[in-house]
């Protein structure tokens, strides 16, 4: 269980049932998006906090069922693009992005009810760190790629967003003890600029929040982790 140092409203815990990875993560994604619809068909935004991305496109699905029809604006230190065919690792969270833009709805877009994005209504930003795969696929994808520093809301999907990130894409400099760090990354205050850049438009309908990290090391540790996660709660 990934310790994620929030005071949550609602907190998402399903009964897990039993046939595999896939069908526990379409219960985690349903109860996910049964909790995020009423609160976006209320006028309001959403903040979702989880331990990997796949829950990305439960908030995603969420979304719609309120009746908005979002693009995505992905921060991450990966590419999330992989398939089942592609990946080495068979990490479920390393085809995130690519589930929600349609990779094997029956595995899991259809668990809850996912209508899966266009990949042009998708964009990836910063992932520094890609697999072959992922960069032969993203050199052909209408999924768009651009930097932290480059995000501005002319460089995103229009209309309305779900705006994911994955705390990876921070240079673990900055935030230690990361699952998956990639250096060479945007500081926390970097990340959060963007964000709240984006925030700051109007369209962004819900917020995702990956806490792909490993328990934290000592008391130094969580309480700082404790301070990043209520600056992005902060977000709206």
């Amino acid at each position: 269980m990934v310790e994620i140092p929030v005071r949550a409203e609602v907190t998402v815990a399903p009964e897990f049932p039993g046939g595999g990875a896939w069908r526990q993560v379409g219960a985690l994604c349903e109860a996910t998006a049964a909790a995020v619809a009423p609160v976006v068909a209320a006028g309001g935004v959403p903040v979702v906090f989880s331990g990997d991305c796949l829950v990305g496109g439960a908030v995603i699905a969420g979304v719609q069922r309120a009746g908005v029809d979002p693009a995505v604006v992905w921060f991450d230190g990966h590419g999330d693009v992989q398939t089942v065919e592609t990946s080495t690792s068979g990490y479920l969270g390393g085809m995130s992005l690519r589930l929600a833009t349609g990779a094997h709805p029956e595995l899991y877009a259809d668990a809850f009810g996912l209508r899966p994005l266009a990949p042009e209504r998708a964009i990836l930003v910063d992932a520094r760190d890609l697999d072959p795969a992922e960069a032969d696929y993203l050199a052909t994808s209408p999924t768009g790629r651009i930097t932290v520093a480059g995000v501005a809301a002319s460089a995103v999907p229009e209309g309305k967003l779900v705006l994911h990130v994955d705390l990876d894409v921070i240079d673990p400099a900055d935030l230690p003890g990361l699952k998956f760090p990639v250096p060479g990354g945007p500081s926390v205050d970097e990340v959060l600029a963007a964000c709240a850049l984006l925030v700051a438009t109007g369209r962004v309908a819900a917020v995702h929040i990956a806490c792909s990290w490993l328990p934290p090391t000592d008391e130094q540790q969580r309480a700082y982790r404790e301070e990043v996660v209520a600056r992005f709660a902060d977000l709206v």
